[in-house]
This record gives C-alpha cells, sequence and structure tokens, in this order.
C-alpha cells in the first residue's frame, strides 16, 4: 500500500503546521482512505552537526587502529568542572576516512539508531566515548558502511541550505524525523496510488467549500506545454486483437534528453523520499522516474537512446516469443500479452523492450554509460496490464497503477516533468522533438438528477449541493437547477455530468451518489435499521447445518475451516488407488499455492491436514469437523464456454455454463485422535476409536432427522479395511464412511496411532430427510414403570433386529429400550449370546399398573421369539 511522508504531500495541499501522521491518518478515513500503518521516525533523541577537533590514532593488541577523537557539538558540549567552559565531546570510533576540522552527523547519548540502536556513553579502549560519530548505513540513509559520513562530501553543505554550525540538529535536514502514514487504497480509487491524488482526497476531507483554496493540481499544464513535433520519435500502435475491442494503448508520449551525466547522482530530498516511500534509489534516470510516478501517478520508463531504433512499435505477442525483463527473468509471452518494441536495421516491431505497464527488457536498460534518454509516458488498457501482471507474476508499481485506471491526460505533463528533472540535476539538454500519439476517446457523459442522491441514499442533499460536490471531485456538470416544465422540482432536473480524467470509475449515476455520499459524510446518514419484511429467515439448509455444527460441539469436536485445495500429494498420503474418482480434480489456472492447485473433492483431504498440523503443535488430543463444499467433476464433463463480457448470454449459453459446472455437494467430516476422555479421578480415561466416529456420524443424521445404517466396507482409502462402515440411507444410497484410519495413512500424516475419522454427504442426507415440520409429541404427567427383559437368541443374529423386534411387540406404550448387557457362555449354551434390555413404559393418561408392564413384556418376548428366535432367559 502506498506511504505518505507528510512534508511531500504538502507540495500539494495546503497543511497545518503541526500536523501529525495520526491526525492526518483521521483526516483521509473520513474521505475512504483507511489507515494501514503508521511509520515511526527511524532516528530519535539528539543527532547533530559536529566538526572534528582533532584524531589521535591508537593501536591495539589485537592490531587494529582505533582514533579517539574530540568533537565540538556547540551547546551540547560536555559541561566543564567548578565553572570551566564546556569540553568537546570525546569519543571513538573506528573508521579512518575523516580528519581534523571535517563536519561529521553525531548521535549522542539518549539518541536511538535504526536497529533500533541506543546510544549511551560507555567505557572502551580506555576512554569514556560520549556519543557517535555516524556513517551513512548507521543512520538509515543507504548501504554505505565504509566510513563515515562527512557532510560536506555527502551534499549536505551551506550552499544546499544546510546549518552546519556544530551542535545544529541534523534529524530533520536529514529526514529522519518523518512520520510515514501508509494507507490503503481500494481497487476503484486507483488514482490514489500518487501525491496528487492522495491531496485532493486530502482536500476534500476538510469541506467542499474550501476545496479550490486549498489544492493545486500538477496534472493541469498540460495545455501548457507544446504538442507533438514532426521529428519527434517514431512511435506505432499495431494492437491486432485487443482484449474486448479495446486497443492496448491510446497515447503514447516520448520526450528525449541528451548529455546527461551518467554519475551524476539524484538530489538528496530526492532520494529520501524514495526510501520514505518504500523504493530504493539506483540511478538518477530511474529514481526520477519512480519519482514522479509516485508524485502523479503515471507511471514512465526511461531507456537508453543509443539502444533503441525507430519506430517503437506497441503490439501484441507473438506465440514463442520471449524475454528477458530487468528481474533478469527469461518469460515466455503470451498472444494475450501488450509488447513495447523497437524496430533494429528497419526490421519494424522486431525487438522487444518490455512488457507494457508492467516492466521493461533488460536489452534497452538505462546503464552507467547512458547519455542520452528516451522517456516513455504511455497510457495502457488495465484489463490488458492486469492480466500480464498476474499471467507472468510481475505486481510491479507500474502494473498496479495502470490496471486500476490512470489519468490518460497525464502522460505529456509527466515525460516533460522528467526531463526537466533529468536537465536540472543531470546536466542533460532537452530535445524539441516530441512525440505524441493520442487516441484517447472523448469522456462519455452521464445523465443524472440530483434527486437521485436523495432517492438512494435518504439524505435530503440540495441541488446546489449536489452540484458543489460533482465539480469539487473534477467533474464538469451541464445542466441548470431549473427543473423545467414538467417537473416538480430542482431535484428532477437532467444534468449532463462528465467525469474528470483521472475518475474512470465514474461509469454511472449510482457512483456519482457514492461520491456525494462519501464527501457529505458517512455521519450525515441516519442510522435506521430497515424493517425486515415478513416470511424471511435461514432456509432449511442453514437451519440444519446450524443445527449439526451445534450438535458436533456439543460432543466436543471444534469446528474448523480449510481452504479447499488439494493436489497430488494430498491424494497420495490418504493411499487413493490411481483410478479413484476423488483423484479426477478441478484444476485452477491460478492457484494460491504451485502443490496444491486442485479443488478439493474430499472435505478429510483438507481437515486431516489442520488435525495433523495441530498435533505437530503439540495438541495430542484432537477432535476437530469441518463443513465444507467439495467440487466433484464428473468424467467427460464438457468445458465451460469463453462468453463475451459485457452481453446477456442467450439461454443455450447459460445451459452450457451450468452443463459444464461440476457437482458441488456440502459434506461434513471429522478426525478424532489420541484420547477421547482424558485420564483423571474419574478413570484412566480412554482413546478414541472407531465407534466415536461412528456415533459423530450418526449424531449429524439424527439432527438432519435421517437414519444411517452401517455397512462394513473392506475397500475405502483412507480407512481401515477391517475397522470401517459405509453409512447407507433408508433406500441403500450411500452417505458417508466412517471408522478408524489405515495406519499407513496415519503414517504419512504423522497423527497418534487408531486416528479415526468420518466424513459423510450432508446434501444426500438433506435431499432423503422429510421437510415436513416436527411434530412435538406431549409429555406424560404420569409416572414410568420399568422393566428388564434378557432374552437368548442365536450369536449370529443381529443386536438391532432384536431390539426392533421388543420395540414392536411393546406398542405405543414404549418410551426407550437400551440395551444394557451381553452375555456369552455355557449357561446360555454354545452359539448363543444373551442380551438384557431395559424398557421404560409410561401411559398418556394413566398410571400403569402391574397387569399391563406384565401385558407389555410378554407381548416384546412373544415378537421377540417370532422375529428372531428369541427365548427368554430362565
Amino acid at each position: 500500500m502506498p506511504n505518505v511522508v507528510i512534508d511531500w504531500l504538502g507540495e500539494h495541499v495546503a497543511l497545518p503546521a503541526d500536523l501529525t501522521a495520526e491526525q492526518l491518518a483521521a483526516d483521509l478515513v473520513r474521505v475512504g482512505l483507511e489507515e494501514e500503518a503508521i511509520h515511526p521516525a527511524t532516528v530519535t533523541g539528539p543527532l547533530v552537526v559536529g566538526r572534528v577537533l582533532d584524531v589521535t590514532g591508537e593501536p591495539q593488541k589485537n592490531g587494529k587502529t582505533i582514533n579517539w577523537c574530540h568533537v565540538d557539538v556547540g551547546p551540547h558540549n560536555a559541561p566543564g568542572d567548578d565553572g570551566r567552559p564546556a569540553e568537546p565531546r570525546g569519543i571513538i570510533c573506528g573508521a579512518h576516512n575523516f580528519a581534523a576540522g571535517d563536519l561529521v552527523a553525531v548521535a549522542l547519548p539518549g539518541a536511538v539508531l535504526p536497529g533500533p540502536f541506543p546510544i549511551t556513553s560507555r567505557k572502551t579502549y580506555g576512554h569514556v566515548s560520549d556519543g557517535m560519530i555516524c556513517s551513512v548505513r548507521e543512520l538509515g540513509l543507504g548501504e554505505d558502511h565504509s566510513g563515515i559520513m562527512v557532510l560536506t562530501e555527502h551534499g549536505y553543505d551551506e550552499a544546499a541550505g544546510f546549518d552546519l554550525t556544530p551542535g545544529a540538529d541534523l534529524i530533520g535536514p536529514l529526514g529522519l524525523g518523518d512520520e510515514v502514514l501508509e494507507i490503503n487504497i481500494t481497487p476503484d480509487r486507483g488514482y490514489c496510488f500518487s501525491y496528487r491524488g492522495v491531496a485532493r482526497e486530502y482536500a476534500h476531507s476538510g469541506g467542499i467549500a474550501t476545496t479550490a483554496t486549498r489544492f493545486t493540481d500538477p496534472g493541469l499544464g498540460e495545455a501548457d506545454l507544446p504538442g507533438a513535433t514532426p521529428d519527434g520519435f517514431a512511435v506505432e500502435v499495431a494492437d491486432s486483437a485487443p482484449i474486448h475491442g479495446v486497443v492496448g494503448c491510446d497515447r503514447f508520449v516520448t520526450r528525449i534528453v541528451r548529455g546527461i551525466d551518467p554519475a551524476a547522482p539524484a538530489p538528496e530530498w530526492m532520494r529520501r523520499r524514495l526510501k520514505l516511500a518504500g523504493m530504493r534509489p539506483i540511478s538518477l534516470a530511474v529514481d526520477v522516474t519512480n519519482y514522479v510516478m509516485l508524485d502523479l501517478g503515471q507511471p514512465l520508463h526511461a531507456y537508453d537512446l543509443d539502444r533503441v531504433a525507430a519506430p517503437i512499435v506497441v503490439r501484441r505477442a507473438a506465440p514463442g516469443e520471449r524475454l528477458v525483463t530487468l528481474d533478469n527473468v527469461d518469460r515466455t509471452l503470451d498472444p494475450q500479452d501488450l509488447l513495447i518494441t523497437d524496430s533494429p536495421a528497419g526490421a519494424r516491431g522486431a525487438r522487444i523492450l518490455g512488457l507494457a505497464g508492467v516492466m521493461g527488457g533488460a536489452s534497452s536498460e538505462i546503464s552507467e554509460t547512458t547519455r542520452d534518454v528516451l522517456i516513455e509516458a504511455a497510457h495502457f488498457d488495465p484489463v490488458t496490464v492486469a492480466r500480464t501482471a498476474r499471467r507472468h507474476k510481475l505486481p510491479s508499481e507500474a502494473a498496479k497503477r495502470f490496471e486500476r485506471g490512470v489519468d490518460p491526460r497525464l502522460p505529456l505533463v509527466a515525460a516533460t516533468r522528467v526531463a526537466d528533472l533529468l536537465c536540472e540535476y543531470g546536466g542533460g539538454v532537452l530535445d524539441e522533438a516530441i512525440s505524441d500519439l493520442d487516441r484517447v476517446p472523448e469522456p462519455a457523459g452521464i445523465a443524472f438528477r440530483p434527486g437521485a442522491a436523495e432517492r438512494l441514499i435518504g439524505v435530503a442533499y440540495s441541488a446546489e449541493q449536489v452540484r458543489d460536490v460533482l465539480t469539487a471531485i473534477g467533474c464538469v456538470v451541464d445542466g441548470t437547477d431549473d427543473a423545467g416544465a414538467g417537473t416538480a422540482t430542482a431535484a428532477d432536473a437532467l444534468w449532463q455530468v462528465t467525469p474528470p480524467s483521472w475518475r474512470p470509475d465514474l461509469t454511472g449515476p449510482a457512483d456519482l451518489v457514492e461520491e456525494i455520499a462519501r464527501l457529505v459524510g458517512y455521519d450525515q446518514i441516519p442510522s435506521e435499521l430497515p424493517p425486515a419484511p415478513a416470511g424471511r429467515g435461514l432456509t432449511r439448509g442453514q437451519r440444519v447445518r446450524r443445527s449439526v455444527a451445534r450438535a458436533l460441539a456439543e460432543a466436543g469436536f471444534v469446528e474448523v475451516l480449510s481452504y479447499p485445495f488439494a493436489g497430488a500429494a494430498e491424494h497420495d498420503a490418504l493411499r487413493l488407488p490411481a483410478d479413484d474418482a476423488r483423484r479426477r480434480a478441478v484444476r485452477l489456472v491460478n492457484p494460491l499455492a504451485d502443490d496444491r492447485p486442485e479443488l478439493r473433492t474430499s472435505v478429510l483431504a483438507t481437515l486431516l491436514e489442520t488435525a495433523r498440523r495441530n498435533v505437530g503443535r503439540g495438541l495430542g488430543d484432537v477432535a476437530v469437523f469441518e463443513l465444507g463444499l467439495v467440487t466433484l467433476p464428473a468424467a467427460g464433463a464438457p468445458a465451460a464456454p469463453a462468453l463475451p463480457g459485457g452481453a446477456l448470454p442467450d439461454p443455450a449459453e447459460l445451459a452450457a455454463v451450468f452443463d459444464a459446472v461440476p457437482a458441488q455437494p456440502r459434506h461434513v467430516a471429522g478426525v478424532l485422535a489420541g484420547r477421547r476422555v482424558p485420564p483423571g479421578w474419574w478413570g484412566p480415561g480412554r482413546d478414541a476409536d472407531w465407534t466415536d466416529a461412528l456415533a459423530a456420524a450418526r449424531a449429524v443424521a439424527d439432527r438432519v432427522g435421517v437414519d444411517l445404517r452401517a455397512v462394513p466396507d473392506a475397500d475405502r482409502a483412507p480407512w481401515h479395511p477391517g475397522r470401517c462402515a459405509r453409512l447407507e440411507l433408508a433406500d441403500g444410497t450411500p452417505a458417508g464412511w466412517a471408522g478408524e484410519l489405515h495406519p499407513k495413512v496415519v503414517e504419512n500424516l504423522g497423527l497418534p496411532a487408531r486416528a479415526c475419522a468420518f466424513e459423510v454427504d450432508l446434501d444426500a442426507m438433506l435431499a432423503a430427510s422429510s421437510a415436513d415440520p416436527v411434530q412435538a409429541r406431549p409429555i406424560s404427567a404420569f409416572p414410568p414403570v420399568k422393566e428388564d427383559l434378557a432374552l437368548v437368541v442365536a450369536a449370529e443374529v443381529p443386536v438391532a433386529a432384536v431390539r426392533d423386534a421388543v420395540a414392536a411387540g411393546c406398542g405405543d406404550l414404549l418410551e426407550d429400550v437400551r440395551l444394557f448387557d451381553v452375555f456369552t457362555g455355557p449357561q446360555v449354551g454354545e452359539g448363543r449370546k444373551s442380551l438384557a434390555f431395559s424398557l421404560r413404559l409410561r401411559a398418556a393418561d394413566r398410571t400403569l399398573t402391574a397387569a399391563d408392564a406384565a401385558r407389555v413384556r410378554a407381548a416384546a418376548v412373544a415378537a421377540a421369539y417370532e422375529r428372531t428366535g428369541a427365548e427368554l432367559r430362565a
């Protein structure tokens, strides 16, 4: 995000003398520019000019020679004893590039240098060093650490306006006390990636009425500049494949400066501002182009004129073309990439100079011997630049601005500004030749009625107030406040509003209304909660999802949210077979991570990674769950058609799009590892096992309102083949799996032994459940009757079958039936087992008698015998 230096901002707008970064942030927030961070001053405490009085070299035992110096720091000299005059500071220094009489930067005790590095008086090498003589790097002004910064040798002299009196403050003159405000820019406010734009917004923050007197626009001088000349550097635009019909470049300006001193550095004030803005000073030409870009918002590029052959041709890339960009990366170009090319040996557009609006190439960059410079300032299509920057992963400063929209009226102003600075600080001569290929279309007007603001916002803005706001942001308003015949008020008058060139985001009446609300003040909009219309609320699916999440949380699970991206490594860790349908996934064109380029086909694929990370961080007992979408592309599914933008698709096109969209059901998955019940005074605890995973899956089904049947499944990765159950709905449709994870999967993921998991299809269960409201049953006020029943049955008979038979025999009086004991042994016979059930009986209209209980008991025994062959245990 952009950094804002207060004194730099003050060149474009009147600022209070005592303005702080905190106050600036508060002012900008009022107009929608949020504070990201405030970076404090890099140096605090006393940093002053010192004059070296003497330097005495003292060899040390380690072979090193240190200098014992006395430095005059004016009023900061050490106080003398018994009324004697103040004495110069004694300072130890290891550098040798200075001598007596030199003026240096001295950090006195109490100062804090970048690092942070506090300065104190300390005894060293047999002396008390009462401060520090600083180098460039120690002050954070550069990387030079070869020696002490002698002020006059670095351009800090009286001719440049510096006070070199010993003891004079250096923090302000060196720019080391500047606070820097970092702001957050929304994508529609690209003009605020410049001091020109931020200054305009700051002017608005103080009230619309004062804007005209507070803000000076440095970009309005285009009309005062000379236009294109016949001998300007030849430029052509040959865009044979414009994106969405928009030509990639509609303006291209060049200017030439000759005879620049290649060794001339950028002025120190410019280098300081660039560093505060987060840029590293490189050379005069590069620094100047960067400075003007930050100042005005117009990206620029400087070429070595001797390495460029006319004409420059702006064209799309051809298949197979390559370019080595300034970051020394050899890139394969795409036919949608817009290129800046030149024409060596008359071959028109044969050599690539750079990616338009993104980054230049290495072949024509400024070098240490460059004396003649060709300056480029152009306006490129935002869509083209954005696609190229993302395709090549090059989020350059130029691309950030072009993709958000740059003022097309700035190129000539910015190029001339760069040329003037190169002449001033590099000793160059400005060539009168100018090329300006200008095909910028006239801005489209917006039909607007001032009453639209009140209708959309709910605040009674006057027509005069609306006009003032639109004029303040740079719009041209054509129309009067007279409503004319047939209209009721001035609010219904029809205006033609032409947005300024730097606001490409203003395209319709709603955009203008948003500006009115923003600049008059969001605090003027009353906070009123609109009444909710009848018949609205959570959908059934939303209610079920909340209920499921609540049930799992009550069961001790913690809900997590993982990124829904997976790759081959996740599939391999889960031991999915090569032909498993879960390996068939939708691949992303621009994934967040190269090792996870696919949308997940299983929630477990990403949830297990979350469990592994928690275990790796010392949480040995884990119970986590996630509700999320999975993407399940069908084999042979058609590809989605590429539809043109700006047009409503016809029904056939929409049908083709929907046919290509893969199924995206919502799944619920959970993972348990370690102990399910911790040890304590109540006992030794218990490890999680497959029954816990099965119980959690059934808890989900219970909240949805469906029954799940567990069927043993020996062939379903990533579960253990002997401890896994397939969960089926009543009609046999698979709804998920639950059980213990395969030992190899546990090993691959680094989970505790015997970890278990479940995953169920929530959408499938929801579709199988009834949407009818649940009928509440009345609660009986009569006491229950409890009966225990022990039945002997063949060992192969399922417990569930016996339980269902008992329940059917009990009829309506049964309130609950629970299995509380299973017994095998000689007492019940070989191949048989005893099942003990606890019955709770209750009637809604009376107290049950002993005869009622006996009758129900007999009916239950009879039903169990008839259905399963169970007999009452003697």
